[in-house]
């Protein structure tokens, strides 16, 4: 499945790993210990959301691109 929501990626000194959160799917995130392997973390945990809101009847936001941020 091709997603196209935005992703926040960055290094969790705390974790030491990268950190890859989806902002348009509240709890959406997954890590890596590389920056690769966080994106592909993260693809599989964005089509699990999907798959359970799914089931769980609930609306999927559709993905509007870059957040702007104030």
């Amino acid at each position: 499945m091709q997603t196209r929501y935005e992703l926040v990626i960055y290094w969790s000194d705390d974790d030491k790993c990268f950190i890859a959160e989806v902002p348009e799917l509240p709890g959406c995130m997954a890590d890596g210990g590389t920056y690769q392997e966080a994106v592909v973390n993260v693809q599989i945990v964005i089509e699990e959301w999907i798959d359970t809101a799914t089931q769980l009847g609930r609306p999927i936001p559709e993905p509007v691109g870059k957040l702007m941020y104030a």
